[in-house]
């Protein structure tokens, strides 16, 4: 379930770098504004399949809706080889392959449901962190195993007969197809049932195939499973969970805009620098999800969860710009041969997807600054450079720790009753948020400037912590709830 997790995200990153270029070689009637498109496809077929695949699992073996949709994946990732072999429309089909791609990654809902159920109370915090450092550590390494394909080159090799060009952009898909197939072979050969209740002791469970548990441990389950689900909770978790990852969204989105307005850089030195500053994020969100284990068996999910919101809090209110002295303007008007600026459709993607974007060496220098055209910028002080790496580093410390609570906390909540469909609206829920969250930036940043928008989001964020103390005693173990364990910060 690891592995699968793993795949799913490097299902995501591993050709992020390379669509643009790829897009434009095959389609040149495609613009930044369809890039955009693309780039949301994935997280919107994802946000469609969560809760199908969620509650398949509720009602089948859960090797079933993991093989069909990691299989969906596979597929989709040779389709997207393929798609130069068409003499027309050929960024549609780049649309449909990343959609499926997304759609296969539904299956993040049948994995954290699995592992709701096949672990304890005890178990669930670790659990749920190794899973979420898992799914990190494929986002990171995703953009690493393109840039190993590069060595391949545009050209690359081509099999005539099967029409399939191996190179730098179609190489990444093809290893994500055979990962993709290593792990339909491990979920038939390792993958098994495992559900126990919140004391560890093993159930019965309507995913075996078998005759599962016999006796006194297979009629534990029913028991049990008596009482109703806090849907109150389990809404606030929702809306939790959708605040978390939309600022993640826009601290993702925002990063290239804000330092070529507020530093003066050019688009290959914001793209370079920010994409130095996520990579070290990322991996002190995975160094995060390690220690966040140790630290909930003292604490308890919701005080961590509390103070991950209050750093993230903290790390938007750092970025208020402060002071009197102004960015730097671009007053010159763009001519036809100079280098454009970043559009607003363009902030709907991730840093290291405007990576290929970047101009060539030989044209007229790239227009810096502030434009004159974003009228906040004439009012607007600057954001300090210090200010912008702080930020990062809180936030990079509060998004994992607020990511692996709003898991843990909503697997608890929820019991030992079967928790497909449930972990797909919350995965959905995430889905929406990376959707909604680049649409914010364009819009409220592009519009209205950085102090605007950073205090929407502490807007947002106080609001989450108001949720929070509001649903703090309701956010309990459904074992705890009926009186079956004792709270022991669980």
């Amino acid at each position: 379930m690891y592995l699968t997790m793993f795949l799913s995200s490097v299902g995501f990153s591993i050709v992020i770098m390379s669509v643009w270029p790829y897009l434009q070689e095959i389609d040149p009637t495609a613009d930044a504004s369809f890039l955009g498109w693309i780039i949301a496809s994935y997280s919107i077929g994802q946000m469609v399949a969560s809760p199908l695949f969620g509650l398949w699992s509720n009602y089948r073996p859960r090797r079933e809706p993991l093989v069909i949709s990691t299989a969906i994946s596979v597929a989709a990732n040779c389709l997207y080889a393929y798609v130069h072999v068409p003499h027309s429309h050929n960024k549609y089909y780049m649309l449909i392959a990343r959609a499926l791609v997304g759609f296969g990654a539904g299956n993040v809902a049948v994995v954290r449901s699995y592992i709701a159920g096949a672990t304890s109370l005890t178990e669930r915090t670790s659990a749920m962190a190794n899973t979420s450092a898992c799914q990190a550590v494929g986002f990171i390494l995703g953009p690493v195993f393109q840039t190993c394909f590069t060595l391949i080159g545009e050209e690359g090799i081509t099999w005539k007969l099967i029409h399939l060009q191996l190179n730098m952009y179609t190489a990444p898909v093809l290893f994500g197809a055979l990962l993709g197939v290593i792990n339909i072979i491990l979920i038939f050969v390792i993958f098994r049932e495992h559900r126990v209740d919140d004391m560890g002791r093993q159930c019965k469970s309507v995913n075996f195939e078998g005759e599962g548990t016999e006796g006194e441990e297979g009629g534990g389950l029913d028991q049990d499973t008596e009482g109703n689900i806090d849907h109150v909770a389990v809404v606030a978790i929702n809306f939790l969970f959708f605040v978390i990852l939309f600022v993640f969204a826009v601290f993702e989105t925002i990063a290239t805009p804000l330092t070529m307005d507020m530093y003066s850089w050019t688009r290959k030195e914001a793209v370079f620098y920010n994409g130095i500053i996520l990579s070290v994020v990322g991996i002190e969100s995975v160094i995060v999800f390690m220690v966040v284990k140790m630290l909930a068996k003292k604490t308890g999910e919701r005080a961590i969860l509390h103070g991950g919101l209050l750093i993230v809090l903290v790390g938007f209110f750092i970025l208020l710009p402060w002071g009197k002295k102004l960015p730097n303007i671009q007053w010159q008007e763009i001519k036809n041969n100079s280098i454009p600026r970043t559009t607003p459709t363009e902030m709907l993607m991730p840093v290291w997807s405007l990576q290929a974007m970047q101009p060539p060496s030989n044209h007229t220098a790239e227009p810096v600054g502030c434009p004159v055209t974003q009228s906040w910028c004439l009012n607007t002080p600057v954001i300090y450079l210090a200010q912008y790496i702080s930020s990062d580093i809180l936030i990079g410390l509060g998004y994992p720790v607020c990511n692996v609570m709003s898991y843990t906390l909503y697997s608890k909540i929820l019991g030992p009753k079967p928790q497909g469909v449930y972990m797909g609206w919350l995965t959905a829920s995430g889905s929406g948020a990376r959707i909604l969250g680049p649409v914010f930036v364009s819009q409220i940043y592009t519009h209205l400037g950085p102090r605007w928008a950073f205090s929407l989001i502490c807007g947002v964020v106080v609001v989450s912590l108001l949720l929070l103390e509001i649903v703090y005693k309701r956010l309990i173990a459904f074992s705890v709830r009926y009186g079956r364990m004792q709270e022991e910060n669980c």
